[in-house]
């Protein structure tokens, strides 16, 4: 299971599931969704996500056994 920060990282930018969404090119609820764990991201858009905070992927997403 992949566990995230994207909600802690989008605190820290002040940022809204919106303005995250925009800058990676999803839905809001895309960005909804990945932060309750209800959709695994693909690895471009985990990149894509970790590059807006500017923090290396693994800061982001964790992976889980």
């Amino acid at each position: 299971m992949i566990k995230n920060r994207i909600k802690e990282h989008r605190a820290r930018c002040d940022m809204t599931q919106e303005d995250l969404a925009r800058l990676v090119g999803v839905r809001r609820e895309t960005i909804g969704n990945l932060e309750k764990g209800r959709y695994n991201p693909s690895l471009v858009l985990a990149w894509n996500i970790a590059k807006v905070f500017q923090v290396p992927i693994e800061e982001v997403f964790t992976v889980e056994e």
